[in-house]
């Protein structure tokens, strides 16, 4: 597809004009006249980001791959391309068409999360879409999203017509077979989302109605229009059938996860009460190795690519992990093509593991203790311990590996100061291990690095009626541990607390925080996951003049029984089941993964996963 003249003149002026020229390799173009729907596939967030993404890799194969539809890709541009669209009244495009975002009739957003919420309102604004879904009458420029963040979508109602809740490639299908039909049949809008709503996964919250009680918390919310009380989540219960692709679409700059990624579960058997994926994406269910080998064989030669990573929540639990690899390496080692595991366990890593992958070239080893005693590990059920950190690096450093990279959560519930203590303590022990090797390299240094995240009380975990901590207590948190870390081998990592605050916020919001979300947008908040775009005042002015405390969302705790934003949608996850393992943390006490014992948390209504398999 030709570069427009007006765009081709300014993309001089930008850093990295590549993000916008699309005409990669296997992008997928069509006639337009032998197309009846046109789905725009925005990521709110950059090229790089959004083409690392393996859901939106899959998707735009799905739907390019059904006659009549041409789905096309739509990326946030960065602030310099930004400046000069606006200034040359470029509305934002599709990179296979470059036609502008209101050409297309369907408009759909993942959700990855929640501080690109305000890339969504500048990406509807700059493509001339109205941002407000009440000024957006007819079935055209339909505004869809789905992701793990439309668990709780209640703060991006005002914005959003319709959210997809679960696993998107049967429900896709179906929604965009429907849109399809109501276009031909001439329908409305209105008449349109009541047809949609019945279609299992689909959330449509104009036919949700929300009330309040006094004190700002929840009375009730009552579902209309015949829409279901609860919307139930969507799961692809056989993985061996799933649409996966043949090809990827090939960048010509460097992106963030540069490679082919083999997706090989989707769940998780861990149960860690912190994670948000390890329940939302509940049963855990795995594809065969035959299957993945062919995916693997498909992705390379339709790529190029070097490297293939073998993607899930947590890949060292795959049961057929060593047969894959072994199948694997018997035609990448030749060719000279290594193997990635990005989701490794401290529990589960062996020599021979490490012996199979990153076979070609070698990097630093991450794993996640989260916590720096056993007391809080146990609390928020890591079911991991000190002795097996300790092999796990003994391991890695016997094999050459020099570098390990240690992720830590920072305000997790029960947490004391001893437990951010025993983080550096742990570091320093790895440090001492080191040089006590006699195998190590001589002349080689050790570097630990410990990565400390601020923890956030996110939906449909056990820790969703917790409280963050505030800002000046996490803020002292991480200057305890800056002067705790004693020794240069040691470094630490840690993120920014208030940006972290605003996704507690917004993680557990209703729907009233979306006027505060448009304020924001309004006061020129967008990027807000960047440190160099992050306006934290102006998002402070923005809740002060909708009348809104954040720290209502971001540092209450909720009561056991509370009505939540979220209490309509149904991820098969009982709140009983929350509560209980809510009361287990404060006990220090653990929960056998779900290989070991079924928890009956609710998954195993859908006769699907590991936790019937083994019951």
């Amino acid at each position: 597809m030709k570069i427009p003249e007006q765009l081709e003149n300014i993309l001089l002026s930008v850093q990295k004009p590549a993000r916008y020229t699309g005409g990669e390799l296997n992008s997928i173009v069509k006639d337009k006249r032998e197309v009846d729907l046109r789905f725009a596939f925005c990521f709110p967030d950059t090229y790089e980001v959004g083409m690392s993404h393996l859901g939106m890799k899959i998707l735009y194969s799905l739907l390019n791959a059904q006659k009549g539809i041409w789905c096309e890709r739509v990326f946030a541009p960065c602030a310099d391309m930004e400046q000069q669209m606006r200034a040359h009244h470029i509305p934002l495009f599709a990179l296979e068409s470059m036609e502008p975002l209101g050409e297309f009739d369907i408009i759909g957003f993942t959700l990855q999360y929640e501080m690109s919420y305000t890339n969504i309102l500048n990406m509807l604004d700059l493509g001339g879409i109205p941002v407000l879904k009440q000024e957006r009458s007819g079935l055209k420029n339909l505004v869809v999203a789905g992701g793990p963040c439309a668990c709780n979508p209640e703060p991006l109602v005002d914005f959003v017509d319709v959210f997809f809740l679960g696993e998107g490639e049967e429900m896709n299908l179906e929604f965009c077979a429907l849109y399809r039909q109501a276009k031909q049949q001439g329908l409305g809008k209105a008449e349109f989302l009541r047809k949609a709503a019945q279609i299992e996964g689909i959330y449509v919250p104009d036919l949700y109605e929300v009330c309040y009680q006094e004190d700002g918390t929840i009375a009730s919310i009552t579902a209309k229009g015949g829409a279901p009380a609860k919307v139930r989540k969507r799961i692809i219960k056989d993985l061996d059938k799933v649409f996966f692709p043949k090809n990827f679409v090939v960048p010509y700059i460097d992106i963030v996860h540069d490679r082919a990624m083999l997706e090989v579960m989707r769940g998780c058997i861990r149960g860690c009460r912190f994670c948000q994926a390890g329940f939302i994406y509940r049963p855990n269910r795995e594809k065969h190795a035959p299957v993945l080998e062919r995916d693997a064989h498909n992705l390379c030669e339709s790529t190029g690519y070097d490297e293939i990573s073998l993607t899930s929540l947590s890949t060292s639990d795959f049961e057929e992990l060593e047969p894959l690899l072994d199948n694997l390496l018997t035609w990448t080692q030749p060719k000279k093509i290594s193997l990635a595991l990005p989701s490794l366990r401290v529990d589960n890593f062996s020599k021979e593991l490490m012996q199979r992958i990153e076979s070609v070239r070698k990097s630093s080893l991450t794993f996640a203790p989260e916590a720096g005693t056993q007391r809080l590990r146990d609390a928020i059920n890591k079911n991991v311990t000190e002795d097996e950190v300790f092999r796990t690096c003994k391991t890695a450093f016997e094999g050459g590996y020099t570098n390990v990279k240690l992720y830590f959560m920072l305000g997790l519930p029960t947490e004391t100061y001893e437990d951010l203590q025993g983080m550096v303590d742990l570091a320093q022990k790895i440090v001492d291990l080191y040089y006590s090797l006699p195998t190590r390299q001589k002349g080689k240094g050790v570097q630990v690095t410990i990565s400390v995240s601020c923890f956030v009380p996110k939906p449909f975990t056990p820790f969703q009626y917790e409280p963050q901590d505030t800002r000046e207590q996490l803020q002292e948190k991480q200057q305890f541990l800056l002067h705790a870390i004693k020794s240069k081998k040691i470094r630490l990592n840690y993120h920014d607390v208030s940006t972290s605050f605003l996704e507690a916020c917004f993680a557990k919001g209703d729907r009233r925080l979306a006027k505060v979300l448009y304020k924001a947008f309004q006061k020129g908040c967008k990027f807000d996951g960047w440190d160099d775009q992050f306006r934290y005042d102006l998002w402070l002015e923005a809740f002060a003049e909708c009348g809104i405390d954040p720290t209502f969302y971001a540092n209450r705790r909720i009561p056991f029984g509370e009505i939540h934003p979220w209490s309509h949608l149904d991820y098969m996850i009982s709140e009983k089941f929350l509560q209980s393992e809510n009361q287990k943390a404060y006990q220090s006490l653990t929960t056998p993964n779900c290989k070991l014992k079924c928890s009956n948390c609710g998954a195993a209504s859908e006769k699907r996963g590991v936790c019937v398999a083994k019951r």
